[in-house]
C-alpha cells in the first residue's frame, strides 16, 4: 500500500512540476479524447431519404435530372497506370433532396427578405445577392433540437391529408412529451408521411398534413432557429390548396429556416422508447452562393 501511495505522490509532483503550457496540452488532449469516445458511444439516426430521378416533387419546383457526362468505359485509358473514372452531370435546384433546407432569401413577403431588402433588387441572374445558402450559419452545425411527435400524440401512424397542426396541436405535444422548446432550438414535427416518401409517392405528393399559420405564429413566437418536418411542402395543404402562410412568417417575416423532407420515423422510435424528446441535430448545407436552398445531410445523436 505504501508503495502505490508513494507512486500516486510521485505521478501528483511531477505534475505540479510541469510548466502549465504542457499540462494545457494534456487538458485539450484529454477532452479531445472525451469528446470522441462520447460521440462514438452515442446513436447515429440518419434523418435523409435517398434522392432520385423517381423522388416526389413539388409541381413548382423544377424537375430533377441526373445522368453519366463520362463512364468508365470511355475514360479507360485515359490516364496511365489502368485507372478511370466516372462523372455524372445533374440539374438540381435548391428546392430539391430529402431533406432539403429553404435559404431566408427563398421567400419574400410583400417583395420584401427577412431584414428588410428588397427581393427583386437581391437577386440576379447568378442566383441570390444575399441570404443564399451560403449564409447558414456555422454555429448551428449542430444544435439542440426537440422532436413534436404530433402523429404519436394523437395516437395515429400518420396524419390525414390535408390535415392542419394547429398551435394548440403543438402545445399539446410539448406538454405530453415533456419537452421545453428554447430559444434558438431546431424543432422538428412529425406528421408521419415520411413513410409514403418511397412506399407511396403519390399519396406523399397529395393532399398533406402539416402546420398552419397558427402553428408557424407559435413556433415564431418561441424564436426557434429552424422549423422542419417530415412532408415536402412543411405545411399542411389541404383541398383548398394553399398560400404558403408558414414560409412567409417563418421565412421572411422571423428569419427561421425551414426543411422539408425529412425522415423521422426511426427517430421518433428510439425518442418514444427513451421518453426523452430533445437531441442533437447535425444539419449541413453546402456552401453555394446565391442558392435558394440545398440538400442537406442531416442526423440525429442521442446516448445509446
Amino acid at each position: 500500500m505504501k508503495g502505490k501511495v508513494n507512486s500516486v505522490l510521485a505521478v501528483i509532483l511531477v505534475a505540479a512540476c510541469l510548466p502549465p503550457a504542457i499540462l494545457a496540452q494534456q487538458d485539450k488532449k484529454g477532452a479531445n479524447a472525451a469528446l470522441i469516445s462520447s460521440l462514438k458511444s452515442a446513436r447515429v439516426i440518419e434523418l435523409n431519404f435517398i434522392w432520385d430521378r423517381n423522388s416526389p416533387l413539388l409541381g413548382l419546383n423544377p424537375p430533377f435530372t441526373i445522368g453519366l457526362q463520362t463512364g468508365h468505359k470511355q475514360t479507360s485509358g485515359m490516364i496511365p497506370g489502368g485507372i478511370a473514372f466516372a462523372a455524372d452531370m445533374m440539374f438540381f435546384s435548391g428546392q430539391h433532396g430529402s431533406p432539403n433546407i429553404d435559404a431566408l432569401g427563398h421567400i419574400s413577403d410583400n417583395m420584401k427578405l427577412f431584414g428588410g431588402a428588397g427581393a427583386a433588387a437581391s437577386e440576379g441572374p447568378a442566383g441570390l445577392l444575399t441570404l443564399g445558402s451560403e449564409a447558414y450559419p456555422k454555429e448551428r452545425f449542430i444544435n439542440r433540437a426537440v422532436l413534436l411527435d404530433v402523429a404519436r400524440f394523437k395516437n395515429v401512424d400518420a396524419l390525414a391529408a390535408g390535415q392542419e397542426i394547429t398551435a394548440q396541436d403543438l402545445e399539446a405535444t410539448a406538454k405530453a412529451e415533456g419537452v421545453e422548446i428554447q430559444l434558438g432550438d431546431s424543432v422538428l414535427i412529425r406528421t408521419g408521411y415520411g413513410k409514403f416518401f418511397e412506399a407511396d409517392r403519390a399519396k406523399y405528393a397529395g393532399l398533406r398534413p402539416g402546420p398552419g399559420e397558427g402553428a408557424a405564429r407559435w413556433l415564431a413566437s418561441k424564436k426557434i432557429f429552424l422549423a422542419g418536418d417530415d412532408q415536402m411542402s412543411f405545411e399542411v395543404v389541404p383541398e383548398k390548396g394553399t398560400i404558403f402562410p408558414c414560409h412567409r412568417i417563418l421565412i421572411a417575416d422571423n428569419g427561421i429556416y425551414i426543411v422539408e423532407n425529412l425522415n423521422l420515423e426511426e427517430l421518433a422510435r428510439a425518442l418514444a422508447e427513451s421518453k426523452v424528446y430533445e437531441f442533437a441535430l447535425i444539419l449541413n448545407p453546402p456552401r453555394i452562393r446565391g442558392a435558394t436552398g440545398a440538400a442537406a445531410n442531416a442526423f440525429a445523436i442521442i446516448p445509446q
